[in-house]
């Protein structure tokens, strides 16, 4: 039975992940708010929203858990091509608006989109508090692709990405490995399956797993995750 939390409960009403639904996958609870205080406990809890415009607040667990551990990123040959191709450029937290306006823009298999005007404003205000991130892809001064997400410990929890340029949100994850990599991150949560997301090294762990993996690396010592402004990606 799905639990219905009222917006000013407190931000730990979450119920335990295994209540989550079977069917549809992981929906754990309904209701609640964006505050900055709740959507940074449910994260650590393992838990994030997902829902569309017009519909109340649906938070989510799903099992088993999408992850990227940063080291295991697959750097195809392909994608090698397009890099040096495309001559691209990265920043880091330089247009965070832009990117997560551009992930929010329905694709042309969607009628509709789930990053609504409420989740723009809530992961807005977490990035201007320094705890949502953006990584920027350019090619000739223009805004290419890019992604976002939340960093708590040694954990980044993927939210959404795009491209305007094949392969420009494919180089933004590369970028996002390895600057992860480099800087104390052990974990990078990407939610559900996708043959894209598999592509690139992910995989998916039970949900006790990740669960127990949160309680290790959200509490560790926080990982080094600055901005950076624009230069050229080059392949190591």
């Amino acid at each position: 039975m799905l639990t219905y939390i009222q917006p000013f409960d407190e931000i730990d009403s979450f119920p335990p992940l295994e209540k989550a639904e079977s069917f549809p996958n992981g929906l754990l609870a309904i209701g609640g708010d964006l505050s900055a205080q709740r959507l940074l406990h449910a994260y650590q809890r393992g838990i994030f929203p997902w829902f569309s415009e017009n519909e109340m607040i649906q938070w989510w667990s799903p099992d088993p858990r999408m992850v990227l551990y940063p080291r295991e990123f697959h750097t195809s040959r392909s994608l090698k091509k397009s890099i040096r191709k495309n001559d691209f450029e990265y920043s880091v937290d330089q247009v965070f608006e832009d990117v997560i306006q551009a992930c929010s823009e329905p694709r042309d298999s969607q009628q509709g989109t789930w990053i609504t005007s409420e989740m723009k404003q809530a992961y807005t205000d977490l990035h201007q508090s320094g705890k949502a991130h953006s990584v920027e892809i350019w090619k000739d001064n223009q805004l290419a692709g890019g992604l976002y997400g939340i960093a708590i410990g040694q954990v980044f929890f993927g939210e959404s990405m795009f491209s305007r340029v094949t392969d420009a949100s494919k180089a933004a994850f590369l970028i996002l490995t390895r600057i992860l990599s480099e800087n104390g991150f052990q974990l990078i949560d990407c939610q559900v399956y996708s043959q894209h997301l598999e592509s690139l090294g992910a995989r998916e762990i039970d949900r006790r797993v990740f669960e127990k993996e949160l309680q290790q690396y959200c509490t560790a010592e926080k990982g080094r995750l600055t901005a950076i402004t624009p230069q050229r990606l080059s392949l190591k």
